[in-house]
């Protein structure tokens, strides 16, 4: 798949949604399950899980920005999940 074509945008946005959705159900699903062990929603757990997921993120934004680039720069294929 070439750089910036039709697939790769197609292909780009399914991952990113994909991601989006795992993290967004994560982030709904914990403090549930925090509730349903008696520890508080807003405690240092929660504000742990919250942390790696904030990380998670960054970590996706670099790889998808230097895809990008080795894309653009190199023409190497990008692919965001191996």
């Amino acid at each position: 798949m070439s750089c910036l074509s039709l697939g790769f945008i197609e292909n780009l946005c399914i991952e990113l949604i994909i991601i989006c959705a795992v993290i967004a159900a994560i982030r709904v699903v914990v403090p549930l399950l925090l509730s349903l062990i008696g520890a508080p929603v807003g405690g240092a757990i929660a504000q742990l899980i919250n942390i790696v997921l904030w990380a998670i993120v960054a970590i996706m934004v670099v790889m998808v920005v230097f895809g990008l680039l080795s894309c653009l720069i190199g023409g190497a294929p990008f692919h965001l999940l191996r």
